[in-house]
Parts: C-alpha cells; sequence; structure tokens
C-alpha cells in the first residue's frame, strides 16, 4: 500500500474551489489541518468563510469525494472547526492582496 502524503491531501483540497468567490479552499484559508495516520486514513480541520454559508453542504461534499478518491470510502474524517473564526486574513497573499484586504 501506497503511503499518502499531506501533500498529496493538499493538492486535492487545491483543486476544490469555493464556488461562491471561485478561490480554491486552500488559498481562501478554510483547512486549518491536515492529519494522515499510518493506515492512510485522513483526517481534515476545515472552516467555513461563515457559519450561514449557503454552500457548506456542497464544499463539504466534494472534499469529501476528493479525498475519498485518494483513501478509499470510510477513510476519510471532516472536522468543522469555527474557532478561529473565518477571516480575510487567513487568505493566502495572491488573493487577499488584490481584493484589497
Amino acid at each position: 500500500m501506497k503511503k499518502i502524503r499531506v501533500s498529496e491531501v493538499a493538492v486535492a483540497l487545491k483543486n476544490t474551489l469555493d464556488p461562491e468567490i471561485g478561490i480554491n479552499i486552500v488559498d481562501l484559508g478554510l483547512i486549518y489541518g491536515i492529519r494522515v495516520s499510518k493506515q492512510n486514513k485522513i483526517d481534515v480541520k476545515i472552516t467555513m468563510t461563515s457559519p450561514m454559508c449557503p454552500l457548506m453542504e456542497v464544499i463539504l461534499a466534494e472534499v469529501q469525494l476528493r479525498l475519498e478518491n485518494l483513501a478509499g470510502p470510510g477513510n476519510v474524517k471532516l472536522e468543522l472547526e469555527w474557532e478561529p473564526p473565518w477571516n480575510p486574513n487567513m487568505m493566502s497573499d495572491e488573493y487577499r492582496i488584490p481584493m484589497g484586504f
């Protein structure tokens, strides 16, 4: 069995866009943590720009699907975190600066 690397998980997450903003969830600052166990189980701590995000379920479903493509069904755990609350300073400079934050 090939060991899944955190960098592979990050690439899969970077290919997931927030449909409202059009920025990937990594550069948007929505990923609070990635862990891959020795058994290739993936654990991701994720947040949303707001607890009222209308597309939260869509984003979470896409993340789940992308990561299950790496680790297999049943080997992905998403933990929705609200602390600290997301803010524009969490975005990568590549997107934050041009948006005026």
